[in-house]
């Protein structure tokens, strides 16, 4: 298909509420299939439907000025959301198993991995859009809120590490009220890399070789790289900023 040729919106939907469909239907099927099989609540994939919701919500909105194909890069991005979802889930579960710990943090560093693949192929296909980047950046900010709120859960860290998950909704918020704060930010490497950061600590946090002090110390440590990048960012549009409708892009 014809990419400089927009897709008319009604067929966009269909296309991504048949992928969020599926991808709903097999997240409800890994999510049953994990409460029975480990004798879990069946609260987990009813938690998981519930945090999907917000994958689905962030997949449906902005497509008025998308009007391009779906594409595999929102695909693996979507992918990524189901896993966040499905962790999700498991804060209505409860401290588990060390077996199932494990397998949480290895979820969490697949979806961390597939972080770099989206992109990647949006690149590749020459289909990168600003959709696609803000689909990205959302699902990035849900999963790492995720993390945080099961090492919160877990009593691995104290409930300061929830900022690592809503510091950038906190500067959205910020950059209503003022909103030389909402301009564009140039692309920075900085923090592409402390996003991976942080997100890599969370998830070693579920790890059972990994206990308190450590957790927090090594939360602490991310939420300070975090607060210095955004701080960055803050004087750089304090004083280069301009008021725009697009929000920062920290992840």
């Amino acid at each position: 298909m014809d990419f400089a040729l927009p897709v008319p919106l009604p067929h966009l939907r269909r296309e991504v509420t048949r992928s969020l469909a599926v991808a709903g239907v097999l997240l409800a099927a890994v999510g049953a299939g994990l409460s029975l099989g480990l004798g879990l609540p069946p609260t987990l994939p009813l938690a998981s439907l519930a945090a999907f919701a917000f994958v689905a919500a962030y997949a449906l909105s902005g497509l008025e000025a998308h009007r391009r194909p779906w594409g595999p890069a929102n695909r693996v991005t979507l992918l990524r959301g189901g896993m966040a979802s499905l962790l999700a889930g498991f804060l209505a579960v409860g401290p588990v198993a060390p077996a199932v710990a494990w397998g949480l943090c290895v979820t969490a560093v697949i979806a961390l991995a597939l972080d770099g693949v989206d992109g990647w192929l949006a690149r590749r296909r020459d289909v990168a859009s600003p959709y696609g980047a803000r689909f990205d950046m959302e699902l990035d900010t849900l999963l790492t809120l995720v993390l945080a709120l099961l090492l919160w859960r877990w009593g691995e860290a104290g409930p300061w590490v929830l900022l690592l998950g809503l510091l950038r909704h906190l500067f959205v918020l910020a950059g209503r009220v003022w909103p030389r704060l909402a301009a564009p930010l140039p692309f920075s490497q900085r923090r592409r890399v402390i996003c991976v950061v942080q997100v890599a600590v969370l998830a070693a946090g579920l790890a059972p070789v990994v206990e308190p002090p450590l957790t927090g110390l090594a939360a602490g440590a991310a939420l300070a790289l975090l607060l210095f990048s955004f701080a960055v960012d803050t004087v750089w549009l304090v004083r280069h900023g301009s008021p725009a409708a697009d929000g920062p892009d920290h992840g």
